[in-house]
């Protein structure tokens, strides 16, 4: 008798195309992360508190998809990226150079434009695993897309 749990939907290569672009979605949402709390500890200004507070926000709305992405990834059989390297091999977001110094609103518009490329492959990752028969990815990606659109509206309307 074996102790090993079988995956819910065993790797085949069509599911190997869904892990990989799950993989993609894990890595930005860590950098998202990251840039998220670079923004937070080091944002100056006369509406430091508005900023502050905001992008903590926004780390708050995505660090629980960092954790459901994992465990996606492993109930379809495969082990999710975890290393630096590998978060910077996969991730579709711009991961803010520390070395340059940002205003508040150079944050802001980072944090947008990273929005803005996650909304895009989550899009991807609807259609793909729609088309790959993972309606179960497919629900994920589909909830995860309505809080960024949100993080992104909210990021416009930061700008004015």
């Amino acid at each position: 008798m074996t102790n090993a749990a079988p995956a819910l939907h065993p790797q085949t290569p069509a599911s190997a195309v869904v892990v990989d672009h799950l993989n993609r979605q894990l890595a930005s949402a860590q950098v998202l992360l990251l840039n998220a709390k670079r923004y937070h500890w080091t944002v100056e200004g006369p509406h430091f508190r508005d900023y502050h507070l905001r992008f903590e926000e926004l780390y708050q709305a995505v660090l629980p998809m960092v954790d459901e992405l994992g465990e996606r990834i492993r109930q379809l059989g495969s082990v999710p990226v975890t290393s630096p390297q590998q978060l910077v091999e996969h991730t579709a977001a711009r991961i803010s150079d520390p070395a340059k110094p940002l205003d508040a609103a150079a944050m802001v518009r980072e944090a947008l434009e990273n929005e803005q490329r996650v909304i895009d492959l989550m899009h991807e990752g609807i259609d793909l695993s729609a088309r790959e028969g993972d309606p179960g990815t497919s629900d994920l990606l589909t909830g995860f897309v309505q809080v960024h659109q949100k993080e992104a509206w909210f990021l416009r309307s930061m700008l004015g």
